[in-house]
This record gives structure tokens, sequence and C-alpha cells, in this order.
């Protein structure tokens, strides 16, 4: 292969990433009653004009109960989908291919904002369903000093919340998204079922380590009963969160969906006690990248890296060191939504404008080829006065 890997094309199963830069699913909290806005179909369009390969809607979630807060996305309802069919399809139409994060928050539900807190809410007029929005989990254990217990679901209604998964996964499919994640990190349900420190029940979903692992596993099921044999499929784990739950085990579960379809583990890490994990040690750039490497070597799994990937050339390393087969970025492509485009000219790629729709690739290209030593923005300044050059 010649050229950075970073911009070599990879397929997942029938859908074909022009790079392997991934927009992380990010939480906006800009919902109304579960339904994207204009703010959504911005954020999630100006990173597939940035030059992104794929590009993830934030974790969408299943079923109302589901939602942390009053601004969380749902795909709950078949109402929903027309509402983001817009969303994927602009996505598409600008270079990216759309993904969606499909998510349950259990007992971490009906929190305020984490700009405004993160504290538990309060019943009041905006919201008119508080009673259906219930906090439900594996068993009555809050997830910290102040925040109410959980209501422990029934065997029946844990085998319901998987039903949810699967329709929710019809619904992304109707919506025209073509790559889907199953949300099962930073102490959300599918996390809290895994762990010994949530998770105390004596049915088939406790007490072993695999009978923790069966809601998990169920979903994966679900969701691929209605989700596209040729369009691929993700699942975002906390590798190790300081809780009982590490490497070992989700290398063990890696293992176990692979085989039902699983293509990619998204590795990330803490939510149970908090974030970071103390495990980890000092967090700094790439800190998580170990994860993705030790369960692509031990599970025999794509992965995906992501946690303070933020320079070109580091990214590169990743992929050229086999650490990991996909980048995903968050919040430096929140600061610089056109990372890629900015990554291909300083890793040397001389068409690196045509990421970009003819819009901007247009003229940043006509600028270039008039101005040859103009320096980036993103680059160190040059040694000129600038305003006296």
């Amino acid at each position: 292969m010649t050229g950075p890997k970073l911009f070599s094309p990879i397929a997942l199963r029938e859908v074909a990433l022009k790079n392997r830069v991934v927009v992380a699913p990010m939480h906006q909290y800009s919902g109304v009653r579960g339904f994207p806005t204009p703010w959504h179909l911005m954020n999630a369009g100006r990173f597939a004009a940035g030059g992104a390969g794929l590009v993830f809607l934030e974790s969408t979630k299943v079923e109302r109960r589901g939602c942390g807060t009053i601004g969380d996305l749902g795909l709950w309802d078949d109402a929903f989908i027309d509402h983001f069919r817009p969303i994927a399809e602009f996505i598409r139409q600008h270079g990216a291919v759309p993904g969606i994060q499909l998510g349950h928050a259990g007992r971490r539900a009906r929190l305020e904002r984490p700009w405004e807190g993160g504290r538990p809410l309060a019943p009041s007029p905006e919201i008119q369903d508080w009673e259906a929005w219930e906090i439900i989990g594996p068993s009555p254990i809050s997830a910290g000093e102040g925040e109410p217990p959980p209501r422990a679901l029934s065997t029946a209604e844990v085998q319901q919340a998987v039903a949810a998964w699967g329709d929710a996964a019809r619904r992304a499919e109707a919506a025209g998204f073509e790559v889907l994640e199953i949300h099962g990190a930073h102490g959300y349900l599918i996390h809290q079922f895994l762990s010994p420190l949530a998770n105390r029940r004596s049915d088939a979903y406790g007490g072993s380590e695999l009978n923790r692992m069966r809601f998990a596993i169920e979903v994966v099921e679900a969701v691929r009963a209605h989700w596209p044999a040729e369009k691929p499929l993700f699942l975002r784990l906390s590798v190790e969160d300081d809780a009982g739950w590490g490497p070992a085990e989700s290398a063990a579960l890696a293992r176990l969906v692979k085989p039902k379809g699983v293509d990619v583990i998204d590795c990330s890490s803490g939510g149970m006690l908090g974030r970071p994990v103390v495990s980890a040690g000092p967090v700094g750039y790439g800190y998580q990248v170990p994860y993705a490497e030790r369960l692509k070597q031990e599970a025999g799994i794509m992965t995906m890296a992501v946690g303070l990937i933020v320079h070109a050339d580091q990214a590169e390393r990743i992929l050229q060191q086999g650490q990991a087969d996909l980048i995903a970025l968050a919040r430096e492509i929140l600061y610089n939504p056109n990372w890629p485009m900015d990554a291909a000219q300083k890793l040397g790629i001389d068409r690196r404008f045509e990421l970009m729709p003819p819009p901007y690739s247009y003229w940043l290209s006509k600028r270039a080829g008039s101005v040859k030593d103009i320096v980036p923005s993103t680059y160190r300044a040059p040694a000129v006065n600038v305003a006296n050059p």
C-alpha cells in the first residue's frame, strides 16, 4: 500500500468507507421530545463536509425510559423515522457514510444536561410524561450518591427491552443509516448488565459472568435480526471500568458476539465509577488505544480506537502499527470539523481538498494553486509579521 493508511478505503461488509476517519457518536442533548432538530442536521453535516469517512449520530434511545436527559434523541416509535431520514441523506450526499448509535440510559436516566449540573431531575410542567420516564436497571442499585435507585426489571421486561433494540434497528434502517452501533459502554444499560457492581440478579441475566453477558448478546441478536446482513454492526464497550469488568471480559464478549454479526468493537473505557478509569494511568494522547490493540489481537475482531487522538501523525501511527482498524474522533473534531482535510494535508496528500464538497474544495484548491507558500491557520504560525509582511 502506498500513501497514508488513514486515508485508505476500507470495506465493512458491503459498505465502503473512503477513509478510516470516524466521527464518534457524541451526545448533543438538543432533541425535543426525542426528535432531532436543525442543530443535529448542522452538526452532522459539517463533519460530513469536513471529509470524514463515517459520521455517527449520537446515542439514540430505543425506548422512552432510556433517555438520560430531556434532550436525548429517540427511535422508539415509527413517527421518528421521517425526522432522521434527511440527516442520513445529507451526510451521504456530502461524501460520508451515515451511522447511528442506539442506546439506553437505564439507571442513568432522568438527569439534567451536563452543562446544567447533571443532577437528578425533579418533576416539572416541562416533562409531561414523568411517570412513563421511569428509572430502571438490572438491580435496584443507584448509580451514585444522591441518585435514586432504579426499579429492577423482571425477566420478562428484560426480554421486552431486548425487543425494543431490534425495533429501533429496523427504524434506523428505514431512516437510511448504513452503519449501526450498539452502545454497551459508559455506565448505560448494557454496561449495567455486564457489571457485577450494578447487576446482582439471580435469574438468567445475572450471577455468573456469562449470564451477565446474556443481555448484551441477546441485544446483538435482536439488532442483527432487523439490521440488513450487508450493513456493518459496531459494539461500543468500556473495555475497562475499574469495577469488575476489564479487557479479559471484554475480549471474551467480543469473541461471543463476533459470530453473531458484530464487525467492529469501539473501544472506550469507564462509566461505572466515573471516567477516566484509574487503571489507564495518566490521561494523555491515545490513552485508550491499548484496549483496541488488545481486543484486536485476543478476539480476532476489527477495532476502533478512540480517546485523545488529536494529531494526524498520531492517528496514522496507530493504524500502521496495527493497533486498530479505524480512528474515531470526538472532541478534537468538535474543535476542528475539517480535521480530515487538515490531516490529509499534513500527511502529504496532494488531492486533499477532494475530501470536501465542491463549494469548499473548489475554493481551497484555487487558493492553494495560486499562493504556493500559504500556511494554514492550523499549522504553527509562520515566522513573518502577518499584519505587515
